[in-house]
């Protein structure tokens, strides 16, 4: 797959704050997919103390893996939350490169829009690629949201700094909801229509849940959005 390049890697917290506010203004906050035959989830872990990057190319509907791409990398940027592009990105980086079916709409495990900076890793990795990504999160970084309902579909506004950058989406009863966001060129309410297009009675998406258990073995640690 063709990536763009945006900034280097080896840079200090403060470059890379900054980094992150010049790039948020690039991001596309709307827009649909199109025709999807392609979809690919994109996780990363830390096994061993290494970043690992898996991207998951499924084909859908059916959502049946046709590639996957895996890439390891030595860590060198320290663990700051709200930086977590700059601590994996190499390793995600190496594994996109890796792809040769290219997606049409990839879904993240991160946050998007949904950041101190607007800037999660899903926004990274939607820029870089230039394709409608999504950030899908198990976690929050940034935001408060109302309760949301039990039945799956059900999902309240993310607010941050009275602003909506994201939506606590319930995927499967009786379980925590996921945070959806922008990564770019996509609308908010396409992101969540997509999240549970992939669900298939999972809490996350498939395709990402499939690179999830790629990417970060039993006890593996990892870090937020």
């Amino acid at each position: 797959m063709e990536l763009r390049e945006l900034n280097a890697w080896d840079v200090s917290p403060g470059e890379a704050r900054t980094i992150q506010r010049e790039l948020a203004p690039r991001i596309i906050r709307d827009g649909e997919p199109g025709e999807v035959q392609r979809i690919a989830g994109v996780d990363s872990g830390l096994p061993g103390g290494r970043a690992r990057a898996v991207v998951v190319v499924d084909q859908f509907p059916d959502l049946v893996t046709i590639e996957t791409a895996v890439a390891e990398c030595e860590l060198t940027f320290p663990y700051v939350p709200g930086l977590l592009s700059f601590r994996e990105m190499p390793a995600v980086v190496e594994a996109l490169r890796r792809v040769q079916a290219t997606p049409d709409l990839l879904i993240v495990d991160g946050q998007g829009i949904a950041h101190p900076r607007h800037f999660g890793i899903a926004c990274h990795i939607g820029l870089m690629v230039d394709r409608p990504t999504i950030g899908c999160a198990k976690s929050i970084l940034v935001g408060h949201h109302d309760p949301v309902g039990d039945e799956v579909g059900d999902w309240q506004p993310l607010i941050y700094k009275d602003e909506v950058v994201g939506a606590a989406l319930r995927t499967r009863p009786r379980t925590k909801p996921v945070y959806v966001s922008i990564g770019n060129r996509i609308s908010l309410e396409s992101a969540i229509d997509w999240v549970l297009a992939c669900g298939r009675g999972y809490r996350l998406p498939i395709p990402q849940r499939q690179a999830h258990s790629l990417a970060s073995p039993p006890r593996a640690p990892s870090g937020p959005g």
